[in-house]
């Protein structure tokens, strides 16, 4: 019986052997049918994602070269439909109109949620209500949000923020109808908006931080804000670069806060480059201009988040 054993034993450990030893090319042919296999799963899923997301965006690379109405033949152009975007007065001011945005939406979109989330997980009770109060500003239908903060922000006494900023003795302030004040309401919708989606992932970020760490640093007298800038966002700092990333996306590609509520005005001091890419299509009828800077905004977006992922690169992996 001893002797059977061991015979199995050795057969066993002589196939394992045999496996290791394997010649390289052998292993490398496994390999080879494995992605094979792999690429024959993922076929379909690639053939569909490409006609419905990158053979759009080839069209477009195509139509900015044409002047089109989208029922007669395209007329094929060249670069004249770039030369007569850089000649509008009004691409530099939303360029730049579109850049302030940017920074405002940073400036107030980045921290506040961040605050938001780690304040709700200090709570011992109601968390579930703060959770679901956060978030509820996403469910709102944006165009419907957007509307109402245009009534909140009315001008004079009535409108509902003069109306709060009465009870302490501020105001009343032209909200909409100032070239000064326009941009900073546009950012406060839009970071009462977008929030609660950051303040969710933020949470879920917090509950993966080990609790030992705080422990350890209240033992040894940390504050609450030593926890949170020794413990907290560096454990946190991988989530902050992802959505600093794509809020910065999402803040050049605003739209919906200064089409529905100031329609570019006072002054078109909240003209950005997506509302001059609506008015070129669906006011002046030139697809082709439209479709010109939509490329030009692309380009720029796809040079920014480069850029981005070279510099955060080293910090990320920390």
């Amino acid at each position: 019986m001893t002797i059977t054993s061991e015979r199995l034993s050795g057969t066993v450990a002589d196939r394992a052997a045999q496996a290791v030893a394997a010649p390289p090319r052998r292993r490398n042919s496994q390999r080879h049918r494995a992605a094979l296999a792999a690429l024959l799963f993922l076929i379909p899923a690639l053939l569909t994602f490409g006609y419905f997301a990158w053979w759009p965006i080839l069209q477009s690379a195509v139509l900015a070269f044409q002047q089109t109405n989208l029922v007669d033949p395209p007329e094929w152009v060249g670069l004249r439909n770039f030369e007569l975007l850089f000649a509008d007065p009004l691409l530099p001011r939303a360029a730049l109109n579109t850049l302030w945005f940017t920074v405002l939406s940073l400036a107030i979109g980045l921290p506040v949620p961040l605050l938001c989330a780690v304040l709700m997980s200090e709570l011992r009770r109601g968390g579930a209500i703060a959770r679901l109060l956060a978030y509820l500003p996403v469910v709102v239908p944006p165009v419907v949000a957007v509307l109402l903060w245009k009534v909140f922000f009315s001008p004079g006494e009535s409108g509902v923020v003069n109306a709060l900023l009465a009870l302490v003795g501020i105001g009343p302030f032209p909200w909409l109808q100032s070239p000064e004040l326009a941009m900073p309401s546009l950012v406060i919708v839009a970071t009462w908006s977008g929030a609660g989606t950051a303040v969710l992932i933020y949470l879920a970020a917090l509950a993966g931080v080990s609790p030992e760490l705080y422990e350890a640093a209240e033992l040894d007298g940390a504050s609450v804000w030593q926890r949170v800038r020794y413990i907290t966002l560096p454990q946190m700092r991988g989530i902050i670069l992802v959505l600093l990333l794509l809020q910065i996306i999402g803040a050049i590609q605003v739209f919906t806060e200064p089409y529905v509520m100031t329609d570019g005005g006072p002054a078109n001091a909240t003209v950005t480059i997506l509302l001059m890419v609506y008015r070129y299509a669906f006011l002046f009828g030139n697809y082709g201009i439209a479709t010109a800077l939509s490329v030009l905004l692309a380009v720029v977006l796809i040079i920014v988040s480069a850029v981005y992922l070279r510099l955060t690169r080293s910090w990320s992996s920390r």
